[in-house]
């Protein structure tokens, strides 16, 4: 297990079963590309299907960690001092920005290249807007430091 010298003690970073881990998803993921290149010749619409199941199937495999990554970041910023508003944001824009890609990446393997780039442009903007208030905060920080 990794600790860090300025977490709170309890949060502890566990490394158990991490072998295991990438190990089930890579398993998942090889057996899904011999699925995936049988079906894609054949029934290319349920090819689509079944690889955003197999995305889903391999996020569901490492929710567990990205958990105790959060435990882990809220507890050092706690630690810190940081105002948790703009840390929930800093996470949530981290989520848009997994979502948009994963969601794009389906658009692309299903051949809907010009549907991705929008995707994308929609989790751009959205990130974008809930990044504001932290954008005019550390400008507001800025401007209270410079000799007016």
């Amino acid at each position: 297990a990794l600790q860090c010298s300025f977490c709170v003690p309890t949060v502890v970073i566990t490394m158990r079963g991490t072998a295991m881990l990438i190990a089930q998803v890579i398993g998942v993921a090889l057996l899904g590309c011999a699925l995936l290149s049988l079906l894609r010749s054949a029934r290319s619409d349920v090819a689509v299907a079944v690889s955003a199941a197999l995305g889903v199937v391999l996020f569901v495999l490492v929710v567990s960690r990205l958990a105790d990554f959060i435990t882990a970041i809220l507890g050092m910023a706690s630690t810190a001092g940081v105002n948790r508003p703009y840390l929930d944001t800093v996470l949530r824009v981290v989520g848009v920005a997994y979502l948009a890609a994963f969601g794009a990446q389906v658009c692309r393997d299903a051949g809907e290249g010009a549907l991705a780039v929008k995707v994308e442009l929609a989790g751009k903007v959205l990130i974008l807007g809930m990044a504001a208030p932290l954008m005019f905060a550390l400008l507001d920080a800025v401007l209270q430091v410079l000799p007016q």
